[in-house]
């Protein structure tokens, strides 16, 4: 199929057979596993995947490629949802599923968020995404690029990067470079917080101003005073916290 990448879905089309034979390979598909692909475009993994699995369901929201996947694979083998992944109901399943896919780059972060809202569902995921994207959610604290998203992510998955992806495995070439890697949800939680909601909001609200002090951005939420109960010093800022850190505090609120 010849087809035109939409800027407004933000396709890009893997084709480095290497690259693909190495993803599969990290996925390792077993024949009856309930595998969700996000995003299948031109199927550059769908194939692949199929020859291994019993039936696949694939989200897109492309009508044009949705038409081109009904012309080319077979009903028994695929179900296709045409419909925006942020949308989807992912509680409709009876057993836990397994979420892979090239995630469109411009709504990534919303899609990682959404997974945890279904985290109960999930066995694990496989992403591809902006390397940029992928060296936040491993961050380690007191590095540059640990965030909102490495703590929230970091709290809920145990994240392993699996294969770095240069621009010149995809068509057309992105202005980045790309990463593949594996999120499974903890059995066990590392650290446990009381309140979900409230370890969130404190978490947002740490990040929200990177330069100030957790004294200054937390000031509504816990005093000083309270930082020295717990044993955090309040001079330090959000990037210096770790997820027990958080916890921690959101815990002494509760």
């Amino acid at each position: 199929m010849k087809h035109i990448a939409k800027k407004k879905f933000g396709q890009n089309f893997l084709k480095d057979a290497s690259i693909i034979y190495a993803i599969i390979q990290s996925i390792n598909p077993h024949i009856d596993d309930l595998i969700i692909e996000i995003g299948p475009g031109l199927g550059a993994l769908t194939k692949p995947l199929l020859e291994n699995i019993n039936h696949l369901l694939a989200i897109e929201l492309d009508r044009d490629i949705v038409s081109w996947m009904e012309n080319e694979y077979s009903k028994k083998n695929i179900t296709i949802f045409n419909e925006d992944v942020l949308n989807f109901n992912f509680n409709q399943f009876d057993k836990k599923i397994r979420i892979v896919g090239n995630l469109p780059y411009n709504i990534s972060t919303p899609i990682l968020f959404k997974c945890i809202e279904n985290i109960s569902k999930i066995k694990d995921l496989h992403f591809m995404l902006q390397k940029e994207v992928v060296d936040r959610m491993i961050a380690r604290p007191s590095s540059p690029e640990y965030g909102r998203l490495s703590v929230m992510l970091q709290y809920y998955f145990a994240m392993e990067h699996l294969v770095h992806v240069p621009k010149e495995s995809f068509e057309p070439q992105p202005k980045v470079e790309s990463s593949f890697v594996r999120l499974i949800p903890y059995e066990h939680y590392p650290f446990i917080a009381n309140n979900i909601e409230q370890f969130g909001k404190i978490v947002k609200d740490a990040f929200s101003q990177r330069r100030k002090t957790i004294r200054n951005t937390l000031k509504s939420s816990i005093s000083e005073n309270d930082f020295q109960k717990i044993g955090i010093n309040p001079q330090l800022r959000a990037e210096n916290l770790s997820v027990s850190d958080f916890v921690k505090i959101s815990n002494y609120l509760d």
